[in-house]
């Protein structure tokens, strides 16, 4: 019965999903899905990003609760609107319809800062162009190892807090051979402290 309900659930979301890519098309939004645990340094990359893109950029801003990182952005300039779940552990196609509602941008470059998790919202299109994933040096090498379903379904992996590596004991290779096992998203070494690998970074996602 579960299994039923989830497969229900997941269809009618992928439904939604595609009325979003249309909308989204409509407006010239090019939409990229940011996800990662809870302090791999999502809204920090962003701010980073926003300032290096050349585009108009929005944010649909995805927590729990509170509205820190969505009110930060704005402190700063970025267009956000806040989405809490009231306990759930990702966004849905249909929140997000909603917020792009809210935010009413043209032309621009949207982030949807998904709920920190490295599970749930692997399993649902919001009707974005791209799947970015942040993952810290802190969390450790043996992510993509553990999280595949996250790690497979994602077009790029943001390595954050990189200027941390000799720090923490990150071995680069076996983060990068746990990940080449899954996918073959590009790997970006970056440190919004120091703005090393930002601007490759940014180049990338320009050239999406």
């Amino acid at each position: 019965m579960e299994v039923l309900i989830m497969k229900k659930l997941l269809a009618a979301n992928d439904s939604v999903a595609a009325e979003n890519r249309r909308y989204f098309g409509s407006r010239g939004l090019y939409v990229i899905n940011l996800m990662g645990s809870p302090g791999s340094g999502k809204t920090t990359l962003i701010s980073a990003l926003a300032k290096s893109l050349g585009r108009p950029v929005g944010v649909i801003e995805g927590d729990i609760s509170s509205s820190i990182d969505a009110e930060r952005l704005q402190r700063e300039g970025v267009r956000s609107v806040q989405i809490n779940t009231g306990g759930e552990c990702h966004l849905d196609a249909q929140v997000i319809r909603e917020g792009a509602r809210r935010l009413d941008l043209t032309d621009s470059v949207v982030f949807i800062e998904n709920v920190g998790n490295l599970i749930c919202p692997a399993e649902f299109d919001l009707g974005e162009n791209f799947r970015l994933l942040a993952a810290s040096v802190p969390e450790g090498d043996d992510k993509p190892f553990k999280y595949v379903p996250m790690f497979s379904y994602v077009d790029c992996v943001a390595l954050t807090k990189s200027d941390l590596m000799e720090a923490v004991g990150f071995d680069s290779g076996n983060f990068r051979k746990g990940l080449a096992a899954v996918s073959k998203a590009p790997v970006f070494e970056v440190s919004c402290r120091t703005g090393a690998g930002l601007n490759e970074l940014a180049a990338c996602l320009r050239g999406k």
